[in-house]
């Protein structure tokens, strides 16, 4: 009998300081649940940096739908949970990712919560469907934004936003799963130990690898290594 791969299952904790968005977001995503490209849990919620921070650290979860604006800490909201949350990774040993969801569009916000580590910022006004596509995005290490807002990313980081969107086009060049090769060769693991992690064979890393190599016009895994470390594919 043929055996079909399971759909990832993405675990998600919302911050946000109100409770009735918190209970409108989970209920519509639950109801998005059976028509998801992966498998939502909801592990934990918070509604102040506090909170946030603990549960992010109790649960490790592989999103953080987290609102800019949030009583506590040291005033920043957002930023703060990211900054308290520092190193944070999810059971597989993924970064912990965090994607702004706020009422705000304001320039200073999303360029303070991204300075602090977010992945992406989108704003309450997203769809459900939206919001379901930029949660399994920004959980494939992809940065996620409204139209709009990326605009203020490019003019805040000035000249390095060309090498920004440099590292970005040659990032899309690559499949999910070669990026996630790639991020564990880039913390020093062996073939033998990507494929455990990854729990596929190491014929298939190798190929992952020859491909990413013809991709990026690299010659060696040394560049290989060089090249992740420098995006910070950690």
């Amino acid at each position: 009998m043929t055996q079909h791969a399971q759909p990832r299952t993405t675990r998600i904790v919302l911050v946000d300081d109100h409770h009735l968005f918190r209970s409108g977001v989970r209920a519509e995503l639950t109801a998005l649940a059976d028509s998801a490209p992966y498998r939502l849990d909801i592990v934990g919620e918070a509604e102040r940096v506090e909170s946030a921070a603990e549960v992010v650290l109790a649960q490790r979860p592989d999103v953080v739908l987290l609102d800019v604006h949030l009583p506590g800490g040291n005033g920043h909201g957002g930023a703060d949970v990211i900054r308290a949350t520092t190193g944070a990774t999810t059971e597989a040993g993924r970064p912990v990712r965090f994607l702004a969801l706020s009422v705000s569009d304001a320039a200073e916000d999303v360029i303070a919560v991204i300075r602090a580590g977010a992945r992406g910022y989108v704003t309450k006004t997203i769809s459900a469907e939206d919001l379901l596509t930029a949660i399994g995005r920004v959980a494939d290490g992809d940065a996620v934004f409204s139209p709009r807002l990326a605009g203020f990313v490019l003019d805040a980081f000035g000249a390095a936003a060309g090498e920004v969107a440099e590292i970005d086009e040659e990032l899309d060049r690559l499949s999910a799963r070669e990026r996630e090769v790639m991020r564990l060769i880039a913390r020093g693991y062996q073939y033998k130990e990507v494929a455990k992690e990854l729990f596929i064979s190491v014929k298939t890393v190798e190929t992952h690898v020859s491909s990413v190599l013809r991709k990026l016009q690299l010659s060696s895994r040394h560049e290989l290594t060089a090249w992740a470390m420098g995006r910070r594919l950690l």
